[in-house]
């Protein structure tokens, strides 16, 4: 006799197993059109945990969480720019334009419009996984969440009340503590010339690309492409003081970045940058292909939203800028054959938290407090464009009357939320490891 237990749990693994491998194919084959190898490598470093498996699989998150009712969105008239793939990971140390070292969100690629509440749940489901790989027991997860949930209100509530400006606030050595701190201390003794001494060389008195796994030496016709299409990015540079230092010295594709964005196209080109000696002020710039957001699959779509940023890479940039208070003076966008690509400086000072760094729970809740802040500034920031008309209204107002007076309950209801949501993730590796083998 069959037990009826066992059968509903089968099916209920069957369905959840089906829906798995159909959202496979749709985004990896089907829209992203990966290589069979793309995707093997792709997979491959999913298979590395959960929470990799989390950060490769957005089209799975975004296909559940959008089908579920929450009681804290905005309207659907009242969006913001979110992130579109906020996790523990795309938060890192660089260098602004002004010379400032800072802790930042360092990831534009799915920026879009819709409900700020989208950032908040896929961080805080990041943010459980994280410390499942430090060992931490459920109270401790939650109490992790909730830190950086109250000091997201927080600071959103300051910036609506005007004692801190979106505009202004950011986060340098100065005003961080914990592992975020200790980070841009280390940091600061990094050179400027750092990357430059890592990835380039002088080859017969010009500085070139050196040549290594991860990066390769462009065909001549590849290389032509690229320089046939460069006053079509210079266009798109914001402010630009002098054309002669974005003279192209070397081009080399970027191999082994990334997770989700395995078999998309990334270059990195060196430019003039200065006439200083031995070169030690030529800039790496990025360029890197993107396609439709993630979120866009699954949320309302907004036909004002995509007449003004037609473009892939002028979406990914005008996100940059919305988002950031101080936004890479390189920032520019190019289209090479229907393919869409956005250019930004790579900086010298890149670096992400290790786990490694919390070396205690009071270390994972100050760094989690920090992150809270830095999403809050960005989604208020979002709105700088209010006088142009993209979000006529203010973000913050809109996301505190969508989280309400009850604040613990919002807290406790998204964090709660999250340890579910993580579970599901967990069951979902073992299907994929299940799927892949």
């Amino acid at each position: 006799m069959v037990n009826l237990g066992e059968r509903v749990e089968q099916t209920k693994r069957d369905l959840r197993m089906e829906t798995l491998k159909k959202i496979l194919v749709e985004f990896d084959q089907k829209i992203m059109g990966h290589t069979e190898e793309n995707r093997q490598s792709k997979y491959e470093k999913m298979k590395q945990s959960p929470f990799v498996f989390f950060r490769g699989s957005a089209y799975l998150f975004y296909y559940d969480v959008t089908n579920h009712w929450f009681p804290y969105h905005t309207l659907e008239s009242r969006p913001t720019w979110i992130q579109g793939d906020l996790h523990f990971e795309n938060f890192g140390a660089f260098h602004n334009e002004e010379g400032k070292l800072v802790f930042d969100i360092n990831d534009f690629d799915e920026g879009y419009l819709g409900s700020y509440l989208y950032d908040l749940l896929r961080m805080s489901v990041s943010v459980v996984l994280v410390c499942r790989q430090l060992g931490y027991e459920v109270n401790k997860q939650i109490d992790v969440v909730e830190a950086y949930l109250q000091t997201y209100h927080k600071q959103m509530s300051r910036f609506q009340t005007r004692k801190d400006l979106p505009n202004t606030f950011f986060v340098t050595k100065k005003k961080a503590n914990g592992a975020i701190h200790k980070l841009l201390k280390k940091l600061e003794k990094r050179s400027e010339a750092h990357l430059l001494g890592k990835v380039t060389s002088n080859f017969q008195s010009e500085r070139q690309f050196v040549e290594s796994d991860e990066i390769q030496r462009l065909s001549d016709a590849a290389r032509a492409e690229i320089e046939k299409v460069w006053p079509q990015y210079l266009e798109t540079v914001e402010k630009m003081n002098d054309e002669t230092k974005y003279r192209i010295k070397d081009i080399a594709i970027k191999h082994g970045s990334g997770t989700a964005s395995i078999g998309l196209d990334r270059f990195y080109i060196l430019i003039e940058g200065g006439q200083q000696k031995e070169d030690l002020d030529d800039v790496i710039l990025e360029m890197k292909e993107v396609r439709v957001p993630i979120p866009a699959y699954f949320m309302p779509y907004n036909k004002e939203f995509w007449e003004t940023f037609s473009y892939q890479g002028q979406r990914v940039i005008m996100t940059q800028r919305a988002m950031h208070h101080q936004a890479d003076p390189h920032l520019g966008n190019v289209t090479i054959d229907n393919r869409d690509f956005y250019i930004r400086e790579r900086s010298p000072y890149k670096k992400k938290l290790k786990l490694e760094m919390m070396k205690s729970h009071e270390d994972m809740i100050e760094t989690v407090e920090q992150m809270g802040r830095i999403t809050a500034k960005v989604h208020a920031r979002a709105d700088a464009d209010i006088n142009e008309g993209i979000l006529p209204y203010h973000s913050e107002d809109e996301i505190l009357k969508a989280i309400g007076d009850d604040v613990d309950g919002f807290v406790h209801y998204l964090s709660h939320w999250a340890i579910s949501y993580a579970n599901q993730v967990e069951q979902d590796y073992k299907f994929f490891m299940e799927y892949k083998k």
